[in-house]
Parts: structure tokens; C-alpha cells; sequence
């Protein structure tokens, strides 16, 4: 896990019309081997940096949010530069607007986050090999489990606006 030390981070788009500051460590960082991530991203896996939303502060201009289609059915958010079109990060039906999967690639020191989690690996590319001190889950996992106790304890802290949000979906 990702510790206070390094923080914050900054990163941002191609061109650097978009610029975004992490202010903190994530929550948790996926590095995710889906067949929907491999086509979304066009490489072998997304490496994302879960995060609460008011922890990114934009710093330039305002990514545009594209929605696109995901396994769920429920389908993502995708945070693009709207000039050089790179996505910065997604958005997904559960958290909504209120969590952020920053793409690690996009920020300056993108080796500052090594993935936490390998998830999905069941559809993962033959030729990736899996260092084995990192867990690693055939689909996705129990974050009582896995997360550590302060990422458990500040998603505690905004339950109730996530919630709330899902809440809102079902009006």
C-alpha cells in the first residue's frame, strides 16, 4: 500500500492542458488484467489509483467525461483531455462521481504507485508474470481483506455520501 510519504502527486495529460494534483495516497491501486480494461486501454492491464474525488484538485483545464460501455453493464466515465484526448481517469457506476481510478500512467512520477492488487487475472495476457508479493485474485476481491486499515477507515468516512449517492440512482 501507498504511503502519506511522496504525497501529493501531480500528473495530467499529452499535451498538459489537463494537470491534476493527488493529494494524498489512494485508497488502493488495481492493477486490472480484464479483457474490458485490455481493450479500453489497448495495452495488457490498467494500472488505477483509487481515490476519493475532493482528495484530486484540478489544476488546468477540465477533462471532458465520456461514458462508455463496462461488463457491469452500468458502464464508466472516462476522464479525456479534450484536446489530446488521453484519459486521466474513470469513474465507475458504484462510487459515481465520488471516486476517482486515476490512471497511474498519467501521473509525472508514474512509479511512485506500484499496483496493491493484480485482480482479473484469470483473463490476463499468458506472457504477464505476476511478482508474488503482490496479491493477486482470479476476478475481483473482499477489500476487508485486502485493503489496509486506514483505506477501510477512510472509506468509513464517506460512506454515507456514497450511500446517499446510490441511493439517488434508484429514484
Amino acid at each position: 500500500m501507498s504511503t502519506e510519504s511522496g504525497f501529493p502527486l501531480e500528473g495530467g495529460c499529452d499535451c498538459k492542458a489537463v494537470r491534476y494534483r493527488m493529494e494524498s495516497a489512494p485508497l488502493f491501486v488495481h492493477c486490472c488484467h480484464c479483457r474490458w480494461c485490455q481493450r479500453e486501454s489497448g495495452a495488457s492491464f490498467a494500472l488505477n489509483a483509487m481515490i476519493e474525488a475532493d482528495r484530486v484538485t484540478n489544476l488546468g483545464v477540465a477533462p471532458e467525461v465520456v461514458h462508455t460501455p463496462s461488463n457491469s453493464g452500468k458502464g464508466q466515465d472516462i476522464a479525456r483531455c479534450p484536446s489530446c484526448r488521453v484519459a486521466v481517469w474513470s469513474h465507475y457506476a458504484g462510487g459515481g462521481p465520488l471516486i476517482r481510478f486515476v490512471r497511474v500512467g498519467t501521473l509525472d512520477q508514474p512509479d511512485a504507485l506500484q499496483p496493491d492488487i493484480h485482480i482479473f487475472t484469470q483473463s490476463k495476457q499468458p506472457w504477464v508474470i505476476l511478482p508474488p508479493q503482490v496479491p493477486s485474485v482470479p476476478e475481483y476481491y473482499d477489500r476487508e481483506q485486502y485493503w489496509p486499515q486506514e483505506s477501510l477507515a477512510r472509506r468509513r468516512a464517506f460512506l454515507p455520501a456514497l450511500e446517499a449517492y446510490q441511493a439517488s440512482l434508484t429514484r
